[in-house]
């Protein structure tokens, strides 16, 4: 009988059906390789951890002990640095201010190779017409690289910023010891330092709560108060007069943003063409003193830049400019030219940019050489124009081409002459117009030599005499007929006076003399 069909292969081996073994759980996840890979990373990680700590070393911390403000030695010195380092770059009205103290610096305000910088004068205040710019009555005239020290300031050893970066024609003041030395170097007195400083403390005594100054025409008056200040490098950042400053400069921006860059108390009366010159003038100064310590004022720069070109896009259509900035016809002279051209420079210090400068201060030469006499007299607004007996513009002529770079030309030599061989000052007599003073004190500074050495014999006591124990000045006198030789009557008001005094007592450190004194005068 044939085998089943089953039966016909071989036998199977009692081996084929052994029993499979059961796995576990652990077996089914790959148990033995999975631990041997957490094996592996453990030594990974332990091998990294070890190499952390034992190559890369942790930094030594020192505790500093001194309080601040208190101790000695080199940390307590250098953690007053750093104090200050804050201070300086900090924005604040109490701000330290930044000064070369103590330092001989060689950087210079301004730096008549430049050829000049900044100037201030004004006249009448009063009342009625333009006797003298902002005020009175008749034909009178208008508004009257360093070394450094340390490691923050100049181009020495301490190559900082700073005062570097401020021009050349801007920082000669930032010195107390350079403004002495220059003091003494040009026949001034102590007393000349002194007598500043108590007129920018009667200034700061005196300012109006909303950060102008005076009463009448306070947009001109807080222009020559901030000038007042900057002529003693007294900013932003100045300890005792800085947030005087700030308001004073903030009080003239805001005037400014709310007359597109318009600057005068109202746009209606003759004058506010001197007093828009004399405020942007100021703002010019003030915008490159802020830039470079590094202490913006919100709106500064519009309002600068635009101001500065109205001036431009409103110059008279015969090279001068007029009241209330007619651009056709209209008056003009000497007096309202001056403020416009020392405006005008203060802006090229600002480095910004001014569309159609080059060709207006061409067509303002022309104008000026029009207004010269024979003599070298400047008139108010013609050759002979003059008040009786002397050509008292003739220091605005003279200054306005000296800053320009025209110091040495034939025009200046023939002013200064006719200057010194004319000129007279008696604080309490006729002979006492403060406004023709100013200019000529800041014209034969700039001639330097025999010229300024017979005009600070003349000026220097006058002014130094003349100071009340207040700090301000008091009114000037008159001659028997109750006028003031070349002035209206505009020292009625103090802060003017004052402001125009003050800025006499910096003639010496304000500006540098060119030195261009080519031949007997």
């Amino acid at each position: 009988m044939d085998q089943p069909e089953e039966f016909d292969h071989e036998p199977y081996h009692a081996l084929d059906y052994a029993p499979v073994a059961k796995l576990s759980l652990w077996e089914k996840m790959g148990g033995r390789a999975l631990s041997i890979a957490v094996v592996v990373h453990l030594l990974v990680l332990a091998l990294g951890a070890f190499w952390i700590f034992q190559i890369i070393k942790q930094p030594e911390i020192i505790p500093d002990f001194t309080p601040p403000g208190g101790g000695g030695g080199e940390r307590s010195a250098e953690h007053a640095v750093k104090e200050k380092k804050k201070k300086v770059i900090v924005p604040v009205t109490k701000a330290k201010r930044i000064v070369a103290e103590g330092a001989r610096a060689t950087y210079t305000i301004p730096d008549q190779t430049d050829k000049f910088g900044q100037v201030s004068p004004l006249v009448s205040m009063g009342g009625g017409g333009m006797s003298g710019g902002l005020g009175g009555s008749g034909s009178g005239k208008g508004f009257g690289k360093g070394n450094g020290s340390g490691n923050g300031m100049g181009n020495g050893n301490g190559s900082g910023k700073l005062f570097g970066l401020i021009p050349p024609t801007m920082s000669k003041r930032c010195s107390k010891s350079d403004r002495l030395a220059r003091i003494a170097e040009n026949g001034g007195l102590p007393a000349c330092e002194d007598a500043v400083l108590k007129a920018l403390r009667f200034l700061k005594a005196n300012q109006n709560t909303d950060g102008s100054w005076s009463g009448q025409s306070k947009v001109a008056m807080t222009g020559l108060a901030l000038l007042a200040y900057f002529g003693h490098c007294e900013t932003t950042a100045s300890d005792e007069f800085g947030e005087s400053c700030l308001k004073g400069i903030i009080y003239l921006v805001e005037v400014g943003m709310k007359n597109d860059g318009k600057l005068a108390d109202t746009f209606t009366i003759n004058h506010w063409s001197y007093e828009h010159a004399i405020a942007t003038y100021a703002l010019s100064e003030a915008y490159t003193f802020c830039k470079e310590i590094g202490q913006p004022v919100p709106s500064l720069e519009e309002v600068t830049q635009k101001a500065g070109q109205f001036i431009i896009d409103h110059q008279n259509k015969n090279g001068g400019w007029a009241y209330l900035y007619a651009v056709n016809d209209g008056h003009t002279d000497v007096s309202v030219v001056g403020w416009q051209l020392q405006a005008l420079k203060a802006g090229l210090h600002t480095g910004l940019k001014f569309q159609g400068r080059g060709g207006c201060l061409a067509r303002a030469w022309k104008y000026l050489a029009t207004c010269q006499n024979t003599n070298g007299g400047f008139g108010y607004e013609k050759p002979t124009s003059i008040v009786p007996g002397y050509f008292s513009l003739t220091g605005v002529g003279a200054l306005c081409l000296q800053m320009w770079g025209k110091g040495n030309g034939a025009e200046v030599n023939h002013a200064l002459k006719y200057i010194k061989d004319n000129t007279k000052f008696e604080y309490n007599g006729e002979c006492s117009d403060l406004y023709g003073h100013y200019y000529e004190s800041q014209a034969m500074m700039q001639r330097g030599g025999e010229a300024w050495k017979f005009y600070n014999t003349l000026y220097r006591d006058q002014i130094l005499n003349n100071q009340d124990a207040d700090g301000s000045w008091k009114a000037p006198g008159t001659g028997a007929g109750g006028k003031i030789r070349g002035a209206g009557a505009g020292y009625a008001d103090k802060i003017y006076r004052t402001c125009l005094c003050t800025l006499m007592m910096e003639v010496y450190y304000r500006f540098l003399s060119t030195g261009a004194e080519t031949h007997d005068m």
